[in-house]
């Protein structure tokens, strides 16, 4: 892949090779975005988890103290008092099956994340195939099925963000902008590691954290020493 000179003159100021610690990789990572719009920094985290094993599967979510820095729009699948609740607490657009149609035959995905009350995922999974690939799909282990919709907007309004394994057992997660202090990301990046470290599956032999990345949306990865950021309850054998 052939790179702008911005991106080239940036890869010389640090050694890719080199695995540094967390504060340090931030503040390199923050000085490589150097595109003219305040780039996300996005944490990229190759497990040693097989996730076509069920007990080796991730996916949870944990709200970041200092947000993500993104204005999140937030659709509701609720009816009765529960989209009443759900109207008064914030959310961006609330319904029920009038939407099917709206979503499935017009395309509209007007929203980044969907919650949905336990009565409503009937409903809710006929857009499973659209949903799915997304990965906006409501789901128990990210807090989006729930009957507290207050509490589930205000999580989500305040930062809260989803981790999961993708195909290649590699979780992707952003934990702010550029425009961030240093302090904000490091705290950000811990809150988010301590979560992970903490739903380690316990029927996972080896080694759990392979490769920590942070990287600007334009610009390289800074690799990040795993050893700094597994915590004594996640320690590797």
């Amino acid at each position: 892949m052939k790179h702008g000179k911005k991106y080239n003159e940036v890869v010389k100021s640090y050694d890719k090779s080199v695995q540094y610690d967390p504060a340090e990789a931030i503040a390199i990572a923050k000085k490589n975005a150097v595109a003219k719009f305040d780039e996300t920094i996005e944490v990229h985290i190759r497990t040693g988890c097989d996730g076509r094993h069920a007990d080796q599967q991730i996916r949870g979510a944990v709200v970041l103290p200092h947000g993500t820095g993104k204005t999140v729009k937030v659709l509701v699948f609720a009816k009765g008092p529960k989209a009443d609740e759900a109207t008064a607490a914030g959310a961006d657009f609330v319904g029920a099956e009038e939407l099917i149609p709206k979503i499935q035959n017009d395309g509209w995905f007007d929203f980044d994340v969907v919650v949905a009350t336990p009565d409503m995922m009937g409903v809710v999974g006929r857009l499973g195939r659209v949903l799915g690939p997304k990965g906006l799909m409501p789901n128990p282990k990210a807090g989006t099925v729930t009957m507290d919709v207050t509490k589930a907007i205000a999580d989500i309004k305040a930062g809260k963000v989803e981790y999961r394994l993708d195909k290649a057992n590699i979780i992707h997660v952003a934990i702010g902008k550029a425009s961030f202090t240093e302090e904000q990301l490091s705290d950000n990046f811990q809150t988010l590691m301590n979560a992970i470290n903490k739903a380690r599956p316990s029927s996972l032999k080896g080694t759990y954290l392979k490769n920590v990345t942070l990287a600007p949306t334009m610009g390289p990865g800074v690799k990040v020493n795993p050893l700094k950021v597994t915590s004594a309850a996640a320690t590797e054998e």
